[in-house]
């Protein structure tokens, strides 16, 4: 598993650096909830991106015992996805504050991590 760099951007732009996907997944730190991932899919073939839930069942008013399923975001062949923000109490492992991400394929599939700016 590869970690990420989470790159900022602001209002006057940014040029990200992509990242191959790991073979073995990557992850990221989640420290602001405004963190987002593009995912660009070079390959002839689609594939998914998994993002690993981290969360417990929880009792919600009116829904009973609920559970975060893990996210999975279908990037078609030659396109690309941005998927995000990531809620911390949803996706951050509470030891790392990391977000794991998986991916179906990784040939030609290249990802950045990067920061929305604050409001």
């Amino acid at each position: 598993m590869a970690t990420l760099s989470v790159q900022d951007t602001s209002e006057v732009g940014a040029a990200l650096t992509y990242s191959n996907a790991a073979g073995g997944g990557d992850d990221f730190v989640n420290a602001s909830d405004r963190i987002v991932l593009h995912v660009k899919n070079g390959s002839a073939s689609p594939i998914n991106v998994t993002i690993a839930a981290q969360t417990v069942a929880a009792s919600v008013p009116g829904l009973g015992i609920v559970s975060k399923a893990n996210q999975v975001v279908a990037v078609p062949a030659g396109g690309d996805r941005i998927i995000g923000p990531f809620p911390a109490r949803a996706f951050n492992n509470p030891s790392t504050s990391k977000v794991s991400v998986s991916y179906s394929a990784t040939t030609t599939v290249t990802v950045a991590a990067f920061r929305v700016p604050a409001l």
